[in-house]
């Protein structure tokens, strides 16, 4: 995939919101932190705009998202925070100086589905990573591969083993994001060519029978057919129901893959947790799992 320009010192940050509301003073500690990085940081219109939970109408994170998608002056957008909207005003952005020119559009959550929409229709890398909103709790390695990955280098990870991988080597591109959004968006443009590719997923605050829903509705859609393999992120603060479902979120997942000839990793550090990695989306990386450790290296 195409690859977004690279930062360097005194670029203009773009910070807007294309789903829910936050205000200019939640913001203020990470306009602090990508000051000291260098950066200068201009703010949208839809920060401390209010449409019920929205950062304003959809008309307003449209607009604003238009706009710094179009403005050469600005070299990177970091999206606020998630919670829901981005799938309202996806379909209204025109791309096609973006195509031309494009930079980093950097989140998660909800951001995934920019991301998979720019990924699969316009075959540009993106950004998973963490958003302002997090900045103040984030890990110091969270931060740093934002920040250089934004500056164009690539970063290699290795971390911990998990009783549930399924060892191997895979070399392809990473494609993916939060496992809930990905599933409402199947069958859509946006949803992400899969063949041949690594899925990276992540979720927050679901319930394991509602894991187990979305693993079943994937896999009879065949999209796990042609993976090359599997990452899993953080799988955090998952509900369960008076009647326990009886497996993890992890164990779910694992039960479902495990059919398949493909390497699967867990616990890799990215999702709704303080240390949030970044992940170039769209990126060729070579996968290697193993009973000791996983690995994940630019290619």
């Amino acid at each position: 995939m195409k690859l977004p320009i690279s930062l360097k010192q005194g670029d203009k940050i773009g910070i807007m919101a294309p789903a829910r509301k936050i205000t200019a003073a939640e913001l203020q500690k990470a306009i602090d932190i990508i000051e000291e990085n260098g950066f200068e940081v201009k703010l949208g219109k839809s920060i401390n705009a209010e449409d019920n939970q929205f950062a304003g109408n959809d008309e307003i994170r449209s607009d604003d998202l238009q706009y710094m998608i179009d403005n050469k002056d600005i070299k990177a957008i970091l999206f606020a925070r998630g919670g829901y909207g981005c799938v309202r005003i996806i379909d209204k952005i025109d791309f096609e100086k973006f195509i031309k020119n494009p930079k980093w559009l950097a989140g998660y959550s909800d951001i995934s589905v920019i991301h998979s929409h720019v990924n699969n229709v316009y075959n540009i890398q993106t950004l998973h990573s963490s958003m302002p909103i997090n900045f103040a709790k984030n890990s110091k390695e969270a931060l740093k591969t934002l920040f250089e990955i934004l500056k164009g280098e690539n970063i290699n990870y290795e971390f911990e083993s998990h009783p549930l991988n399924k060892s191997g080597e895979a070399e392809a591109e990473v494609v993916g994001g939060n496992f809930s959004v990905l599933y409402s968006i199947l069958g859509s443009k946006s949803f992400p060519a899969l063949k041949g590719k690594i899925l990276f997923i992540e979720d927050l605050d679901e319930y394991l029978y509602h894991i187990d829903r979305m693993m079943m509705g994937l896999k009879r859609a065949g999209v796990f057919n042609n993976l090359k393999g599997v990452i899993v992120g953080g799988m955090s603060s998952m509900n369960d129901n008076e009647i326990p479902f009886g497996k993890t979120a992890e164990e779910i997942i694992h039960n479902q893959l495990m059919e398949f000839d493909f390497p699967l990793a867990f616990g890799f550090p990215a999702g709704h947790v303080d240390d949030n990695r970044a992940i170039a989306l769209g990126r060729k990386y070579k996968l290697t799992v193993s009973k000791q450790k996983s690995y994940l290296e630019t290619s």
